[in-house]
């Protein structure tokens, strides 16, 4: 993770102070990552946006930055955890929240072959692939293949059960680079189930393999994740 992104998971996402940047909506704003107070750092960002905490939908947008402006890449309609948003450094594991922050995107993984463009690092889900959960165990938060004996079977997500969720995946960096035991593990951005997840970000199949596509590990790429109210999960400041 990028020096101090781990830090802004923990704190709204603010407007820049000023006028309208280049690049913009239509609506006289400039485009909603040219409003935020860090991008980290890269030309790609991913904006996973809901009206508000109480919120299970809401929107996915992503964007590329050319030349100091943001032009839209894609949006797809978005799924949030089933007990809504919660600013990520105060999460709780088990509580099926959202975490609103900004995090990096360490690599992508799936039950199915990486689409045809997929740049970003990919792993193949296979019989053995497990995402450790056990607060007790040296691999929380952690794919391991196999799952080692510190890691229970019941605090940990037999990768290859969920055949539509992580048929394609993104990691989301939320608690990794140094895992806080007891804020939560295993936050991806994934495909659609039946409805709302567990806290991480959903989107349609065809959505997801389109940002696989489209991500490039050399651009950097991002996601924010927040809500329209105002208060510490706010993308647009409060």
């Amino acid at each position: 993770m990028r020096p101090g992104a781990a830090a802004l998971a923990s704190v709204s996402l603010l407007v820049l102070a000023g006028g309208p940047a280049a690049g913009q909506d239509g609506s006289g704003r400039s485009p909603l990552p040219g409003r935020t107070a860090d991008t980290g750092g890269g030309s790609q960002l991913i904006v996973a946006r809901a009206a508000r905490t109480s919120s299970t939908t809401g929107t996915v947008t992503w964007w590329d930055r050319h030349r100091g402006r943001w032009t839209k890449a894609g949006s797809a309609p978005a799924r949030f955890g089933a007990g809504g948003l919660v600013e990520g450094g105060a999460r709780v594991q088990g509580t099926a929240t959202t975490p609103a922050g900004l995090y990096d995107l360490p690599h992508a993984f799936g039950i199915r072959p990486a689409p045809g463009g997929t740049d970003m690092p990919y792993r193949r889900v296979r019989e053995t692939s497990w995402w450790c959960q056990d607060n007790d165990s040296r691999s929380y938060n952690r794919w391991t293949d196999p799952r080692p004996a510190d890691c229970r079977a019941t605090e940990a997500e037999h990768l290859v059960s969920y055949g539509t969720q992580y048929a394609y995946a993104l990691v989301v960096g939320f608690n990794y680079e140094r895992p806080v035991r007891g804020r939560g593990a295993g936050i991806f951005l994934h495909v659609d189930g039946d409805g709302a997840t567990a806290g991480c970000v959903s989107v349609p199949r065809d959505a997801m393999r389109r940002i696989l596509d489209w991500a490039e590990p050399g651009r950097h790429p991002h996601i924010a994740i927040g809500t329209d109210e105002g208060g510490p999960t706010s993308l647009t400041g409060h």
